[in-house]
Formats: C-alpha cells, structure tokens, sequence
C-alpha cells in the first residue's frame, strides 16, 4: 500500500470559491491502483471524459484536517488530461457534517508505485 499526503479543497453548496485544505492522507492498495489504471484505459479508447472509481474505505485509512472533518464518501475521480494526454486522479467525497464537495489535488496515475 501506498500512503499519500496531498493538498486538498473544500467547496461548500451554494459558494463559488473553493477553500484550502492543508493536509489530506489517505492509503491506496494495489486493487485502487489498478482500477485507476483500468479506467485510465478505458478512458483512452472511449469518448467519456472521466470515470468514477470507488475506494475501499477499510483500506484508505482517510485522515483529514480537523477543520474539514470526516467525509460521508469517498471516490477516485479519474480522467485523462488534456495538456499531456495522461491519466490523473484525484480522491472526491463529502464532508459527513454540510455534505460540502471535498477533493484532493490531482497526480498521475502512472505515478503510484
């Protein structure tokens, strides 16, 4: 497994602007790595724009900023870019206490290990 510790955004329902998160750290296993990479795939060969993939909460050890709180949640949101033609991710969910749009920064997929 894979442990991540990324930037994050908080974007509460009904406001435009986003707002920083400092710290979100969450564990991939390999079975979230290649989903990621079967999407990243599928994707390619499709016309679809992004794929949803489910992330194994008993394994994804999610820890959050005590500010931001729990999340009700949680997805990889997986799509390719368009500067490099490559696949990027970024964890999603919703915060348990408003049901805010929570997400992590993006990465590569090709980058997990």
């Amino acid at each position: 497994m894979e442990t991540l510790d990324i930037e994050g955004w908080y974007q509460e329902a009904g406001k435009s602007r986003p707002i920083h998160i400092d710290h979100m750290q969450f564990r991939l296993s390999g079975r979230d790595h290649l989903n990621m990479e079967q999407a990243e795939e599928a994707l390619l060969a499709s016309e679809e724009k992004e794929r949803f993939v489910d992330a194994d909460l008993t394994t994804l050890d999610l820890q959050m900023t005590p500010d931001c709180g729990p999340l009700s949640d949680c997805q990889f949101r997986v799509y390719i870019n368009s500067s490099d033609q490559r696949g990027h991710f970024h964890l999603v969910g919703h915060r348990a206490s408003d049901h805010g749009l929570v997400y992590s920064n993006a990465m590569m997929v090709d980058q997990l290990q």
